[in-house]
């Protein structure tokens, strides 16, 4: 049992909870979302391709770049001339959910690992976008370590069109529905880490990557 395990089990115990009256509170929190009228908020179009225009431009608004590929299969040639372009190593870490991609093809060496301080690039998926704010929702996992998306210099995310929701509303009600339950760890990234602290100057990559690139995948 982990140090995690063995602190809900406490709490479990010291609340009276078991496998009986813990389903009947889920049942009770699922019917009080259910019910939760939501507030005001700004009107999106959810047709498809005006989420994916919305979500191109509240991206670069936040300063993170964006290519277009048509299926997922075209995700490392596109990566590998990002980092070209920008005279970067051709070598990243990357979610080993993404290992199945033919990057020896497209001259990227990866590997399938969490992060660590000496990789400079790293890639990633995410659990879904939000068109919105331009905001990636990244779901820790060991087939997605969040290292990957927090300690490389450069993070490219592949986002699939279809993985684009309207707001932060429709994002967590996908995660109840197919998740049950938030992982560990849930990130939200809108463009490169940055501050304003000093003189209020922005400054990018202050406490992460400062330089956000976005592979959407207009087929998926």
């Amino acid at each position: 049992m982990s140090s995690r395990e063995d602190i809900l089990a406490r709490v479990r115990q010291k609340l009276g909870r078991n496998e009986t009256n813990a389903a009947v509170a889920r049942a009770e929190i699922d019917t009080v979302l259910a019910a939760k009228a939501q507030g005001p908020r700004p009107q999106v179009d959810a047709e498809k391709s005006a989420l994916v225009g919305r979500l191109i431009d509240k991206s670069r608004a936040y300063s993170s770049t964006v290519d277009q590929v048509a299926t997922r299969g075209e995700a490392p040639a596109a990566i590998a001339r990002y980092l070209i372009g920008l005279g970067l190593p051709a070598q990243a870490v990357i979610w080993p959910k993404l290992a199945d991609l033919d990057w020896a093809s497209a001259g990227v060496i990866v590997q399938a690992r969490a992060a660590q301080d000496a990789d400079l690039v790293g890639i990633t998926g995410c659990f879904c976008a939000v068109a919105e704010t331009g905001t990636l929702m990244l779901c820790g996992s060991v087939d997605s370590p969040a290292a990957i998306s927090l300690l490389p210099e450069t993070h490219i995310a592949i986002v699939p069109a279809s993985r684009i929701v309207p707001g932060m509303e429709e994002a967590f009600a996908l995660a109840r529905k197919e998740l049950g339950q938030l992982p560990r760890a849930v990130n939200f990234i809108s463009g490169p880490s940055r501050t304003g602290d000093i003189e209020q100057t922005i400054v990018l990559g202050a406490h992460g990557p400062y330089r956000v690139h976005l592979i959407l995948i207009d087929g998926a």
